[in-house]
Order: structure tokens, then C-alpha cells, then sequence
């Protein structure tokens, strides 16, 4: 299968996952007090699972590698923490639909800042009209989920 299009796929099912998660967590936040504590028992669990699949597929982190990274490569986890927790409190507030296009707009807002000045060691990729366009097409698409 072409690499490409099986990168495209397992992204499509995360986006799924994360469609899933957000109500799940916000279910678990009504039975353990707050979106933190959902967040929490959310982390251990993937922590556990990602445990599980490290042994089975005898996955070593390379240390030396690793020590050599920049800072902000520690830290993806505390944007998982913020978006599981904003994922929570925000469900039962505005729906799924709208709680995941607005972290899908938030999510596109940063991404092409990120690719237009190459930050954090991604490919340089400049904003176009184009691009622009499908961003300002996702900020309506919130805005009719949120209305209509």
C-alpha cells in the first residue's frame, strides 16, 4: 500500500479517536469530579496501553538520541493533558461536534503558523491563498455546526 496514503488513513481513524474520546472523557468527568481528574485516569490508562504495546512490539528508546532532542519535545504530553481537558469541559457544554471543529480550527489556526516559519523543526511550507481559503472554510464550518 502506498505510504502515503496509509499515513492518511491512520490519521483519519486518530481524528476518529479523538472524536470518541471527547465524550467518553466528558462521561468520566461526571463520575470523578472534574476534567482534571478525567484527564488523569484518560493518561493512565493510554499510559498503560502504550506499556502493553512498547512490550509486545519490544519498542527500546534510543537514550543517547533522545538526550539530544530540544525542550519542547517533552513536552507534547502536557498539550495532550490541555487538549483531553478542554475536550472534557467543553462537551458537555457545546456538544461534540462543536467542541472537536472548534479544537480542529484552533488546531489548523497554529499548524499553519507552525509550517509558514518551518517552527520547531518542521518543513517550511508558506501560506498560500489556498491555504488560507481552507482555513477560513473550517472557521465557517464551525460556525455553521454552532448555528444550524
Amino acid at each position: 500500500m502506498n505510504p502515503t496514503l496509509l499515513a492518511m488513513i491512520a490519521v483519519v481513524f486518530g481524528g476518529a479517536a479523538t472524536a470518541l474520546q471527547a465524550p467518553t472523557n466528558a462521561r468520566m468527568m461526571t463520575a470523578v469530579g472534574s476534567p482534571v481528574n478525567a484527564a488523569f485516569v484518560s493518561f493512565a490508562v493510554g499510559t498503560a496501553a502504550l506499556g502493553i504495546l512498547a512490550v509486545l512490539l519490544q519498542a527500546k528508546p534510543d537514550m543517547a538520541a533522545s538526550r539530544a532532542l530540544p525542550w519542547y519535545a517533552w513536552v507534547g504530553g502536557l498539550y495532550g493533558a490541555i487538549f483531553v481537558v478542554a475536550a472534557a469541559w467543553g462537551v458537555p457544554r457545546l456538544g461534540v461536534a462543536t467542541t472537536i471543529t472548534l479544537m480542529v480550527a484552533g488546531q489548523l489556526l497554529l499548524s499553519v503558523g507552525l509550517d509558514h516559519f518551518g517552527a520547531m523543526g518542521v518543513p517550511k511550507q508558506t501560506i498560500s491563498w489556498g491555504r488560507a481559503a481552507g482555513v477560513l472554510m473550517v472557521l465557517g464550518g464551525v460556525l455553521m455546526v454552532r448555528r444550524f
